[in-house]
């Protein structure tokens, strides 16, 4: 797939220019011994002696599954296929452990397209309450609670696929497809403030990246390494100041929670996956939101529709190990180790019961503060021990991973947010000073987070559609917060935010809202009430890795186990999103359930041309790449190859997405 991905962008460079100079010294470059090795492999790989040799143009067999049990499939045809039953399936029992969005997916999979009877689907989870990652609860003696939220795009293929079936709690006629469809499309998405500085004031980023050719270089270059060859290397270790000074890192940092130690792959892998939603990233026109937050949104709908089809919901439920029979390259799991209400149990399983875990988790460890007290010392924490469970299996085989790559290092994986909740009118006009909007309409608020760039801490905020919660009093109004930078200094408060109370945290907020100084203690105090939370692995899937560290969905060998979620192994996909979580879930239960249906591809866009060349127009804000004065003699190849297009197709295409503009030939 890397490959495929580089010869697109090989043409996009090309056109674009920017890429140029690294594209010569890469084919100058590749005759090298290592080059010489790589291009030997190559060829002991294909197939017969002679080019061409044995060959028959046909599309039989397009569609056979690959050695984990599934095919990928793109268009309608299949999307919209109920597959056959199963053989066997009333035979089997499915136990899968956790309730965040991809066990719940898995579960969704099993009872719609793997037609298994519900009763024979347990849900083992240790808390008192499903939702994994995916919360949003009001606790009496605190307040409203919202970890994160979830930015989701039109081309969440799998995810779309899930809920086009399950029900809204809203209206049992639509799906929460329809529902999140229509609520997009009367009230879409996009900011009219994306960062301020200066207590409060505009930023004025202006839709611009403000990177220089030599930045759009090096991410142009990201964009074509391959994959093994950024293997635990560090987004610093690829881009220099002429990128992390540009506007383009402040969204995209902010934005996606990168930080410059985090993985130059999940880097690379995230710039193709969204290519072609560069343009809506200094606005979030490309992204879309629920109307309530995501546990009410998202999960409560995933459970009632499995509660009805009877699946076995099991709380208070710690599993603490699978244990595996291994022989002759089979890998079996025999039995589940759980720990119920505190009570040592085991399940043992038959050779038909499948096993599918959620390994790691981004919010384990949670530290929860109040207004009073910040996240940390006697602040309680809810723990599942997942991070343990991934590495009791992994010491049986290295085909499990390799977890302590991601769970070792917190102080490079935490983040904290936090969830102010105003309790009256006297906050909302600087709100609504800085957003452009009334944040009490039930409409669009900021449309995205609010960057503060200023901010000692890096602080983001953003209010979703009020109220985000169904019973969330009208007169009140939720916000998110989250600081990048948890253990510098704030601004207004002297502290690091780790140490802050919630009512510190309110503090520094409303300081770079422009609140009045005086008036900031009184307000912080009395006009709002904020829940901090520490979230010690939240980035742990972006930490630098190798191959083999995040296990396949199917291990090699597994016959009847399966990891789910963040941590799991699937190809092209982005981690830290519902899509990647939804997708594994698909996987896992379409390959050892043997279900003939074809699992949506990743959507295509690196492959698409169009998207390519309008990505470079964007990414040098509206500058066409054929401007870019090229190095040495390459300069001099322009007007002739542009004269040489002249009048094909080629010519209309760079014309259309304005790369090639009048006067360039």
């Amino acid at each position: 797939m890397a490959k495929k991905s580089a010869a697109i962008g090989i043409v996009s460079a090309a056109a674009a220019g920017a890429g140029a100079a690294y594209l010569v010294r890469k084919v100058k470059g590749s005759e090298g011994p290592e080059a010489g090795k790589k291009k030997e492999r190559k060829e002991k790989d294909r197939a017969g002696t002679e080019p061409g040799a044995g060959y028959r143009n046909t599309e039989l067999g397009k569609h056979e599954k690959n050695r984990k049990g599934i095919y990928y499939s793109s268009g309608n045809y299949e999307a919209f296929a109920r597959p056959e039953k199963p053989e066997g399936v009333e035979e089997k029992n499915a136990y899968i452990v956790g309730s965040g969005l991809a066990a719940l997916a898995a579960a969704c999979f099993l009872v719609r397209d793997g037609q298994m009877p519900g009763e024979q689907i347990h849900i083992l989870e240790a808390m008192d309450i499903a939702g994994g990652a995916c919360d949003g609860i009001f606790d009496p003696s605190r307040g409203y609670i919202m970890r994160g939220g979830r930015e989701m795009e039109d081309h969440f293929e799998c995810l779309w696929d899930l809920f086009r079936s399950i029900p809204s709690l809203e209206d049992p006629e639509l799906s929460v497809l329809d529902e999140f469809y229509r609520l997009n499309k009367h009230d879409p998405n996009y900011s009219l403030c994306r960062a301020t500085k200066d207590r409060g004031k505009d930023a004025h980023t202006d839709g611009r990246f403000n990177l220089s050719q030599k930045g759009c270089m090096e991410i142009m270059k990201l964009f074509l390494t391959e994959d093994e060859d950024l293997y635990d290397k560090t987004i610093e270790d690829v881009f220099d100041e002429e990128v992390f000074d540009s506007t383009f890192w402040l969204y995209w940092r902010t934005m996606f929670a990168f930080e410059n130690w985090h993985s130059a792959l999940e880097m690379k892998l995230y710039f193709q996956r969204f290519i072609h939603h560069i343009a809506g990233l200094p606005d979030f026109s490309a992204l879309k939101f629920t109307r309530y937050n995501q546990y009410e949104s998202l999960i409560l709908p995933m459970q009632r529709y499995l509660e009805q089809a009877g699946v076995d919901f099991q709380f208070h439920t710690e599993v603490t190990n699978v244990v595996f029979e291994i022989k002759e390259g089979k890998k079996r799991a025999t039995a589940i180790e759980c720990r119920v209400k505190g009570v040592e149990k085991g399940i043992l399983l038959t050779e038909k019961d499948l096993v599918f875990v959620t390994n790691g988790s981004c919010t384990e460890g949670t530290i929860y503060g109040d207004q009073e007290h910040a996240p940390n010392g006697d602040a309680q924490v809810r723990t599942s021990g997942c991070w343990n469970l991934w590495k009791n299996i992994a010491r049986q085989d290295p085909a499990f991973g390799r977890p302590e790559k991601f769970c070792s290092d917190i102080g490079k994986t935490n983040w904290e947010s936090a969830t102010i909740t105003t309790l009256d009118d006297r906050i909302l006009p600087y709100i609504t000073n800085i957003c452009k909007r009334d944040p009490q309409t039930g409409k669009v608020v900021t449309g995205g987070i609010v960057s503060c760039v200023d901010s000692n801490w890096l602080l983001s905020w953003t209010i979703n559609r009020q109220g985000q919660f169904k019973d969330q009093d009208p007169g009140k109004v939720c916000v998110w917060v989250y600081g990048l930078f948890t253990d510098v200094p704030g601004n207004y408060v002297k502290k690091p935010m780790k140490a802050c109370t919630g009512k510190e945290i309110t503090q520094e907020w409303l300081y770079h809202l422009g609140v009045p100084a005086d008036q900031i203690p009184d307000l912080a105090e009395n006009s709002a009430v904020c829940v901090p939370t520490m979230m010690p692995y939240i980035t742990a899937f972006f930490m630098p890795r190798t191959k083999g560290d995040r296990p396949e969905v199917i291990p090699e060998g597994c016959t009847n186990f399966a990891f789910l979620g963040q941590f799991a192994d699937t190809p092209r996909d982005t981690v830290f999103t519902t899509e990647y979580s939804v997708r594994t879930a698909m996987e896992a239960v379409y390959g050892l359930l043997g279900i003939d249906r074809g699992v949506p591809e990743v959507w295509g866009s690196v492959y698409d041309i169009r998207e390519l060349l309008k990505s470079s127009i964007c990414l040098m804000d509206g500058k066409s790449p054929l401007e870019i004065r090229l190095p040495g003699p390459l300069n001099g190849l322009k007007k002739p190859v542009l004269h040489f297009i002249k009048g094909t197709v080629i010519e209309k295409v760079l014309r259309d997405y304005d790369v090639l503009r009048d006067g360039m030939i």
